[in-house]
């Protein structure tokens, strides 16, 4: 076989495993609630700029997913779902924590992300992971599915917080939490100001129940518990002002 053709071949493999790992990748769950009946955030929305945020031996070195498991008391068997998750930093650790019983549900808005995570996970030969393709304002995921959720330096990426916020609703058991990773900066700067997070799922009707100080540069977790009883009217939802001087 000549070079050329050997490439050529080549190409054409990788090409059908794309396709393939893109065929697993789809919406798990009918659509939710549109977003035109939410209001938009008053505040600025970070653009998605990178799958990552350092690397994962300085996030290692923090023993970030470490802090984030303890603090939401995360234990084997359990099935979480990595909101946002990138490139899987936390989808992988998650993986190994949560074991043969449980299950992870990688969830981002970006194809390719979680093409390359498929990929990834296909390589660890972690069998326990689910990939869910969603929308801005919906994460697509089955209902009463989540025992938590974790959102880790993304929530100021979401462009209709409202929205994604309630449709993520359903997808919660009782007792669920749903850990939120940030930093205390502007949205604008890749942050979200703690007070402005917690009047954001307030107005959805999440309740707070902790804010931890992570190691190093890691920001807080902020964790929340979903409201209980029926959810509120989203023609109710009264979008928040950003008390952290929009910039």
């Amino acid at each position: 076989m000549t070079p050329a053709r050997a490439a050529t071949l080549t190409l054409l493999v990788a090409f059908a495993a794309t396709r393939a790992y893109a065929a697993d990748i789809g919406y798990l769950a009918p659509p939710g609630v549109a977003a035109n009946e939410f209001p938009s955030p008053r505040r600025p929305v970070a653009q998605i700029v990178n799958p990552r945020r350092a690397t994962e031996e300085h996030r290692d070195g923090l023993n970030e997913a470490g802090q984030i498991a303890r603090l939401l008391e995360l234990k084997p068997g359990m099935t979480v779902g990595d909101i946002g998750a990138g490139n899987g930093y936390h989808t992988v650790r998650l993986s190994h924590l949560v074991g043969s019983a449980g299950s992870v549900v990688a969830q981002d808005v970006t194809r390719d992300f979680l093409v390359e995570l498929a990929k990834r996970t296909e390589l660890m030969k972690l069998t326990n992971v689910r990939f869910a393709l969603g929308e801005p304002h919906d994460p697509r995921l089955p209902a009463s599915s989540l025992d938590a959720a974790i959102l880790v330096h993304m929530y100021h990426e979401i462009a209709q917080p409202y929205a994604f916020l309630y449709n993520l609703l359903p997808a919660l058991k009782r007792g669920a939490r749903v850990g939120i990773v940030d930093l205390e900066l502007p949205t604008s700067k890749h942050g979200t100001p703690i007070e402005l997070l917690r009047c954001e799922l307030a107005a959805v009707g999440y309740r707070a129940v902790a804010t931890y100080e992570l190691a190093g540069d890691g920001g807080y977790l902020a964790v929340f518990s979903p409201p209980e009883g029926a959810a509120r009217s989203p023609r109710d939802i009264v979008a928040c002002g950003d008390r952290a001087r929009r910039r």
